[in-house]
C-alpha cells in the first residue's frame, strides 16, 4: 500500500468542498477496508457541505438475502460477486450525466440485511456526490469501470486491529453472539479487506485520519 498521509476531517472536508466547486457535478468516492470508517467519514463530509451534497453508497447494491442463498453466496455476504456492480455502475453513468430530474438511489439497511430500492434522491442542484464501498478501485471487469466515472476517489486506512474490533462489535449489534461475529470479522470481513488493501496504489489520496472517527 502506498504510504498513507495524516489529515483531519476538517482537511478532507476543504478538499470536498473544493471539488465540489469544480462544478457542475463531481462525484467523489471514499474507498477502503471492511470496518475503516468510510461510512462515517461519508456522513460527516456531506453533513459539513451541505444541502448542496449527497451520500450514495456502493452498499445499497447488495444482493438481496434470497439472491445470496439462491446463489450459495450468502456466507461471503460483502465479497465482490454479491454486489449488482452493472446496476451500481449504470447509477454513477446517471449521476455523472446531470439529468434534469431526480435520479433516485438505494440504500442498505443494516437493521433488515437487505437493499431498499428509490431510498435517496439525488435533485438536479447537487453538486457533489459521495458514494463509498470497498471496492471503488478494484480492477477487475466490470468493477473497473467505477474508477473511470468517479473524478476521486480516497483511500481510507486504519490500523487492523482497531478495525477487527469494530467490525466485531458492529456484528454482534446486528445480532450476531460474540464468537459468530468475530468469526466472521477475521474470516469474511479480513479476506476482503486482503483483496481490497492491493487497490490503494489507484487512489487519488490515500488518508490515515489523525484522529479516527467513531466506526
Amino acid at each position: 500500500m502506498p504510504p498513507a498521509r495524516q489529515l483531519s476531517v476538517d482537511d478532507l472536508v476543504a478538499r470536498a468542498r473544493a471539488l465540489a466547486d469544480a462544478g457542475p457535478r463531481q462525484l467523489l468516492g471514499i474507498a477502503g477496508a471492511p470496518g475503516a470508517g468510510k461510512s462515517t467519514l461519508a456522513e460527516r463530509i456531506v453533513a459539513e457541505v451541505g444541502p448542496l451534497a449527497r451520500l450514495v453508497p456502493m452498499d445499497g447494491f447488495h444482493l438481496a438475502q434470497s439472491e445470496l442463498l439462491r446463489l450459495g453466496r450468502e456466507g461471503r455476504k460483502g465479497a465482490p460477486d454479491t454486489f449488482d456492480v452493472n446496476g451500481f455502475v449504470s447509477l454513477l453513468r446517471r449521476l455523472r450525466r446531470l439529468e434534469p430530474t431526480s435520479v433516485w438511489a438505494p440504500v442498505f439497511r443494516r437493521d433488515l440485511e437487505e437493499p431498499v430500492a428509490g431510498a435517496i434522491e439525488v435533485p438536479p442542484e447537487v453538486r457533489l456526490v459521495v458514494t463509498e464501498g470497498n471496492y471503488l478501485l478494484l480492477r477487475e471487469d466490470p468493477w473497473e469501470e467505477v474508477r473511470t466515472l468517479v473524478h476521486e476517489v480516497w483511500f481510507l486506512d486504519l490500523d487492523a486491529e482497531l478495525r477487527v474490533r469494530r467490525l466485531t462489535a458492529r456484528h454482534e449489534a446486528y445480532g450476531k453472539t460474540p464468537e459468530q461475529a468475530r468469526a466472521w470479522a477475521l474470516g469474511s470481513d479480513e479476506a476482503n479487506a486482503a483483496r481490497v488493501a492491493g487497490t490503494a496504489e489507484h487512489a487519488d489520496l490515500v488518508v490515515r485520519l489523525v484522529d479516527p472517527l467513531p466506526g
